[in-house]
């Protein structure tokens, strides 16, 4: 077979007037080129199709193609051919802390996460449509990362995030025991809603005021959640946003959207990774940790020496 092979490029090489050495050196020094071109079409190609994933997550996918590509090459591949994410900042109040019911102390910034279903983060956020401001709740968990529940509406009563959290109780039924952690509006301290909560017996969590940092998951995905799909398109009616939010979170978001923080994994892939981990019989049955920082001026046992030979704490 192979002196066939060699035979029928002879021809080949005969009949286009040209020598053996010739035809592989002119194929050599074209292969690099041709290489460099498809593997710059797949960046295109990814950077388009995902047209608000960084450099890392282009390069990801674009690895996941059988390609070994780093992520300054394609940022630089990004730059030139100008396929760069372009991100707005915004920033709207929506929460209304100003009020007389009871509110809980951060109990989200003390645990370390070993599975799903400890720590439930909850937020609202503002849509604006063509004519209209809509609201959008959700409810996430801080470990996967998977939107478990979410709700549409344009009121901000507190039926709007009760029945996101009453999509996401239906969705995992959770074991007694599981932190929400949500601002301190006054949707999240209601009556109402705190009465859910104890219900299921799940423990409240509120961050404290003017500190959004303190529930970065849920601030992340809805800056995700805009950039990725609101700003990509114009809605102008609710029951349209409504129809494709469906699509976007249990289709893309949950189940093909790339996580930096879950290893380059999207929530469910992730969920499985876990679950495959945990079926060693050493690592199962492991609950959540807790992480109190030790301060020097509590704990004067904690003591070092200066280079005079005197100890402080």
């Amino acid at each position: 077979m192979q002196s066939r092979g060699v035979l029928e490029i002879e021809r080949m090489c005969q009949a286009a007037g040209v020598s053996r050495a010739g035809f592989y050196r002119g194929w050599e020094e074209k292969a690099p080129e041709e290489a460099a071109m498809a593997l710059r079409d797949a960046i295109q190609r990814a950077s388009v199709e995902y047209p608000k994933y960084g450099a890392a997550k282009v390069a990801e996918l674009v690895r996941r193609g059988g390609w070994v590509v780093s992520v300054s090459r394609v940022q630089r591949v990004r730059r030139e051919d100008n396929l760069l994410a372009v991100r707005r900042r915004k920033f709207i109040v929506t929460t209304d802390s100003d009020h007389e019911f009871p509110v809980y102390p951060n109990l989200a910034q003390y645990m370390v996460l070993t599975s799903v279903n400890q720590l439930w983060v909850a937020d609202i956020a503002y849509i604006r449509l063509a004519s209209e401001f809509v609201y959008f709740a959700t409810v996430l968990d801080a470990f996967s990362r998977r939107v478990l529940g979410w709700s549409l509406s344009r009121s901000l009563k507190a039926t709007l995030p009760l029945a996101a959290l009453n999509r996401a109780i239906a969705a995992r039924q959770p074991a007694p025991g599981l932190v929400h952690h949500s601002d301190r509006g006054s949707q999240y301290a209601s009556n109402d809603y705190v009465s859910r909560l104890e219900n299921c017996k799940i423990t409240p969590s509120m961050s404290r005021p003017a500190r959004p940092w303190e529930n970065a998951k849920c601030e992340r995905f809805m800056r995700t959640l805009k950039e990725e799909e609101i700003e990509c398109r114009e809605y102008r009616t609710l029951e349209e946003l409504e129809r494709n939010l469906e699509d976007f979170i249990e289709r893309f978001y949950n189940r093909i959207r790339l996580h930096a923080a879950l290893g380059y994994r999207s929530p469910v892939e992730f969920k499985q990774r876990q679950i495959e981990i945990q079926a060693k019989p050493e690592m199962s049955g492991f609950p959540a940790a807790l992480s109190f920082r030790r301060h020097r001026e509590i704990y004067p046992d904690v003591v070092s020496k200066t280079p005079g030979g005197k100890r402080r704490c």
